[in-house]
């Protein structure tokens, strides 16, 4: 029989299930919800909004479901809370997966609401329905298949309320990593009936508003109808017995190896270690005193890399051969601090430790060996001082000179290095900065130096897709309450092209503070410099790998409402980089092949 559509004056069963799990969400932290349209997920969708009306929520609209998951991350990656992305069924839930693997590869929380058909309708050719329970299980900490909800609560009194919200608090806390040490992605399916809406229970604020939910079912208390599955890591399983940092005897010669996402906590055990420090530009580590400049170089040299006999490794190192060579060499000992992301594990021997000590005294001779070394080989990329004498000399050809060198240094066009370090030093702590996985993350990992200051960059599987969605978030996320700062997401022409749906933001959202800076080469050069380059031929190389593109970026920029400047010069550069941000700016630097 089929049901007629309730009116949103009327209850629903589905929104009463949708407002106490997003009440349940609410109520423990999360602050942020990404909704995609769709008719099935409508009761989700408008508890949301009541929520933000309330001022409980910041919410956030897209369209494009890609897109919603890549912002959801980027909120993550940012605040350390999850935000709850919300969708309907059928491709859109598809459209979820590459958001997902990247939050399951980098240890980053994730909640994922789907709505989806009721399961009578799966498998006989139902309209937008597909099998979508354990569609992402094995990226997930923890999935459940819920029931559809059959009651209207008016009084937050059935069985159903306390279901979902005990759901909430599991879900809430296998995202967070909370009794397994990994965070991640969690997905709740979500089967609903018609009528797919109704009014928002009168409850629902303030179930979001108690500061400690008293009726809650304990995390994995629920009965096992409820949760079907538990991928992934599983909140279930039994939480690892605290661990004893690991004690680094002096004796090896070791270096502090800190990639993506290893934060500050490299750089701390180099200092107090005394030990050489190779930290990736996006590592969130590349300060202090013992930052290695140019390491790749430096890996290379026999008497350096190749005599390391111990390594310590915080994060993901993903943006250099040479360090992925050195963890993988048998001959050296590997020891991995645990993170939120994917172990590392390169060599079949890595000893992974939940926290590391330095003991004994510092080998000063090997560090000092490295610091010189490092010295030596840091690159220099500050554009050259004005001649202040030549300048005001009354010598007519020592001035002209003088006015030229300055012209000429004025008129010189922006190279990739030059990018890099202008977007370096425009960037400082209250900032926050975001590399797409374009050539020029590796060009600034190969030249810039130290630094304190926040970098985010989707390393755990290093796609090019959702980067300026991510930077999007992470700027929500970091501008709450008003605090300052400019997100600035640095990026090749083809990785903006991929996401360029993330530049739309519906009228009225809060606009953050954000640039993108594209360095627009044509194509994928990045593949100039891998294998393919030699084996190809031109006219193969130039169609499946450079895959060149003429798109105006200057249109898109209008089409979307975004502020546009192109510069050519490092000078202009340096201007739009620091000049006043208000709302959304995308500069374009036109680079060479």
């Amino acid at each position: 029989m089929t049901v007629a559509p309730t009116e949103r004056g009327a209850s629903a069963p589905a929104t009463d299930a949708a407002a106490a799990l997003l009440a349940g969400l609410v109520s423990r932290g999360v602050r942020h919800l990404v909704v995609s349209p769709g008719s099935r997920s409508q009761a989700l969708a408008l508890v949301a909004a009541d929520l933000e009306r309330a001022g409980l929520v910041r919410l956030h609209v897209r369209i494009d479901e890609r897109v919603a998951g890549f912002t959801a991350l980027g909120i993550a990656r940012e605040s350390g809370m999850p935000a709850a992305v919300i969708c309907t069924s059928g491709t859109a839930v598809a459209n979820l997966l590459p958001a997902v693997l990247e939050a399951h590869h980098a240890g980053v929380p994730l909640l994922v609401l789907t709505a989806d058909r009721p399961p009578e309708l799966r498998g006989i050719g139902a309209n937008q329905t597909t099998r979508q329970p354990g569609l992402f299980r094995a990226a997930v900490r923890y999935e459940a298949d819920l029931p559809v909800p059959e009651k209207v609560d008016p009084d937050a009194t059935a069985e159903q309320t306390a279901d979902f919200d005990a759901v909430a608090a599991t879900a809430l806390a296998a995202a967070l990593g909370e009794g397994t040490r990994a965070a991640g992605p969690v997905h709740l399916n979500i089967p609903l009936r018609e009528p797919l809406a109704g009014a928002a229970p009168d409850w629902l604020v303030a179930r979001a508003t108690r500061p400690d939910p008293a009726d809650a079912v304990a995390e994995g208390e629920a009965s096992g109808a409820l949760y079907q599955g538990g991928g992934g890591i599983g909140i279930a399983d039994v939480p690892p017995e605290p661990e004893a940092a690991f004690a680094l005897v002096p004796g090896p010669r070791t270096v502090v190896v800190a990639g993506a996402d290893a934060g500050p906590a490299a750089e701390d055990l180099a200092h107090h270690g005394g030990f050489p420090l190779i930290a990736e530009i996006v590592s969130g580590a590349r300060f202090g005193r013992h930052v290695v400049h140019s390491y790749r170089a430096l890996l290379r040299e026999p008497e350096l890399g190749g005599s390391v006999e111990r390594v310590v490794v915080f994060g993901h190192p993903t943006l250099s051969r040479e360090v992925t060579h050195l963890l993988g060499r048998d001959d050296v000992e590997v020891i991995a601090v645990r993170g939120p992301g994917e172990p590392v594990n390169l060599n079949g021997a890595t000893h992974a430790v939940d926290a590391v000590r330095a003991t004994g005294e510092a080998d000063r001779v090997w560090l000092g060996e490295w610091m010189r070394a490092s010295r030596a080989a840091a690159v220099d990329l500050t554009p050259p001082a004005p001649d202040a004498d030549g300048l005001s000399s009354a010598v007519p050809h020592e001035r002209l000179g003088a006015i030229n060198a300055e012209v000429e240094v004025m008129r010189a066009p922006v190279d990739r290095a030059a990018l890099v370090d202008a977007l370096w030093r425009a960037t400082w702590p209250h900032d926050r900065l975001v590399f797409g996985s374009s050539r020029l993350v590796r060009v600034a990992d190969d030249v810039l130096g130290g630094k304190k200051v926040a970098v985010h960059a989707n390393r755990g599987l290093a796609g090019i897709d959702g980067t300026i969605a991510t930077a999007t978030g992470v700027a929500l996320a970091s501008q709450d309450g008003e605090r300052p700062g400019v997100t600035r997401v640095l990026l090749g022409d083809l990785a903006f092209l991929h996401d360029v749906g993330a530049l739309l933001l519906p009228p009225g959202e809060h606009e953050p503070r954000l640039q993108v800076i594209v360095g627009n080469d044509g194509g994928g050069t990045i593949f100039d410099g891998l294998e393919v380059a030699a084996v190809a031929g031109d006219d193969a190389m130039r169609r499946v790998q450079y895959t060149p593109q003429n798109a105006r970026l200057e249109q898109l920029a209008l089409a979307y409402g975004w502020e546009y400047r192109r510069v050519t010069t490092r000078v202009a550069l340096d201007q739009a980089l620091t000049a006043p941000a208000g709302g959304r700016q995308l500069i374009e630097v036109p680079l060479e092949r």
